[in-house]
């Protein structure tokens, strides 16, 4: 009987044990439209620490196929089946926002790698539990709307997705175009899975605006910008941060040259100067992505699960004072530790979250670009 009782004694201590790995669970877009956003996401998990703070980490990585629905079914997997401490995803807006109600009721932080804003504004109940990395659209139609109005653009063609995204954007780039005197004259939307747009793309074109924005994401991005080549149009061309990835250069070609965007700064990080107070940790995501993968194969929305990863990392020891992994106490200790993160350093970023504010960047967190023959080139 005392045997008995020491093995069961040990069986409790070693199950405790393993309960006290952290488990972290990820939802990204590996497969669907958003592959191309996804699949450097998916990617960099495997760079992400296996130990913080003396304590083993186990990652739990799932693919939603660029599908909300998916989206949602693996957030539960991985809090009712696989008891996560904390979910990291999905990769697009509409995804995030589905999830939302689903980490919220479970009391699971969740640390999102899209970009609108309304992923964590206004902070209430809900989504006191949610976090994000990517710039938020205001702060990305601004530097749009600017360099437009530095360059001669009067009147604006938009055409964005008709989802979340290309709604937020579209409601975004409105408010800062009418403060740069810019004048949106025509306003469409298409599918991430059309196939054509040519009705959209005549309809601006009859509105003869000086620019046209495109508010799409990865590849499905380039179809309007290469229907309008297609069709003549000769004005300013300006994508979203969405399209900064190797892959949208590829399926664009030589009809995505000359296009203006804003960026994190890892897109570019060799190029800027040594000033820039993100050079070194953008260039420190960009050299072990580009060690495990080749070079030139770094994204900036791997750069955002790399910086998802480092706000966890950052929150993790804090929350470890106290309670142990796999408890409601770890998870409501880490979403607290998470919303008292301070000036840390990311790639594309400096990171300084509040109650109030659940992305944390500033100015900073942004460059514009320009595709140059098939590459990207830092705008000073």
């Amino acid at each position: 009987m005392k045997f008995q009782r020491l093995l069961l004694v040990a069986a409790l201590t070693m199950a405790g044990a393993a309960q006290a790995q952290i488990k972290v669970g990820v939802t990204v877009s590996a497969t669907g439209p958003a592959a191309s956003l996804g699949i450097p996401e998916k990617n960099t998990i495997d760079l992400m620490p296996k130990t913080i703070a003396g304590q083993k980490v186990e990652y739990i990585v799932l693919d939603d196929g660029s599908d909300t629905t998916r989206a949602v079914a693996n957030t539960r997997k991985l809090i009712t089946e696989d008891k996560v401490d904390v979910v990291l995803g999905s990769t697009v807006t509409p995804n995030s926002l589905a999830m939302i109600d689903v980490v919220a009721e479970a009391q699971v932080p969740m640390i999102s790698m899209a970009a609108s804003a309304r992923i964590v504004e206004p902070v209430d109940a809900k989504k006191r539990w949610v976090f994000k990395t990517p710039q938020n659209d205001i702060m990305m139609s601004l530097a749009i709307a600017a360099h437009m109005a530095n360059n001669g653009v009067k009147t604006v063609g938009f055409i964005g997705f008709a989802d979340a995204y290309g709604e937020g954007w579209y409601g975004e780039f409105a408010k800062v175009a009418s403060l740069k005197g810019l004048q949106i004259v025509a306003n469409e939307r298409y599918a991430r899975t059309d196939t054509a747009v040519t009705g959209q793309v005549l309809k601006i074109m009859a509105a003869k605006p000086d620019a046209v924005l495109v508010a799409g994401s990865g590849t499905p991005a380039a179809l309007p910008q290469k229907t309008l080549k297609e069709r003549g149009y000769a004005g300013k061309y300006y994508q979203t941060h969405g399209v900064a990835n190797a892959d949208f250069l590829r399926v664009g070609g030589k009809d995505v040259d000359d296009t203006f965007l804003p960026s994190g700064p890892v897109l570019v990080a060799d190029q800027l100067p040594a000033s820039n107070p993100v050079k070194k940790t953008a260039m420190a995501y960009v050299q072990a992505y580009e060690a495990a993968h080749g070079k030139g194969s770094a994204s900036t929305f791997g750069a955002h699960a790399w910086d998802a990863g480092l706000l966890m990392t950052a929150a993790v020891p804090a929350a470890l004072k106290k309670a142990r992994p796999g408890t409601a106490e770890f998870r409501i200790a880490l979403r607290d530790a998470i919303e008292q993160v301070k000036n840390m350093p990311g790639a594309h970023g400096i990171f300084t979250m509040s109650p109030t504010d659940h992305l944390g960047l500033d100015q900073r967190a942004y460059v514009m670009v320009k595709i140059v023959d098939g590459a990207w080139k830092y705008q000073p």
